[in-house]
């Protein structure tokens, strides 16, 4: 019996270089899993991007046709009633550089 322990014991410690250097089965390759990841973000990333893209340009499109139209409309009458309001200004609080107004 004690033979036996022994020759269990020696074989145990002669066979465990062995087994340290066999890659357990089932064991993930991390290399290759995130070299994989990345390969995927990457995709992902061109995607998000080019999708962006498309709505960018969607969105300037709608701007130019819609909005931009009605917004000139109202800045060119906004600029029209400020101009008319300093004019109205100058002639009445201040007269002298109304006439003059080269001399600044």
């Amino acid at each position: 019996m004690c033979l036996h322990v022994i020759t269990l014991i020696l074989l145990i410690q002669a066979c465990g270089p062995l087994w340290a250097q066999t890659p357990v089965p089932g064991q993930p390759d991390s290399a290759g899993i995130l070299h994989g990841l990345k390969e995927t973000a990457r995709a992902a990333k061109a995607k998000v991007q080019s999708v962006m893209e498309a709505v960018m340009d969607y969105v300037g499109a709608y701007y130019e046709d819609h909005v931009q139209p009605v917004t000139d409309s109202y800045s060119e009458w906004a600029s029209g009633i400020q101009h008319s309001l300093r004019e109205k200004m100058q002639h009445t609080f201040m007269p002298f550089m109304a006439t003059n107004t080269t001399a600044a």
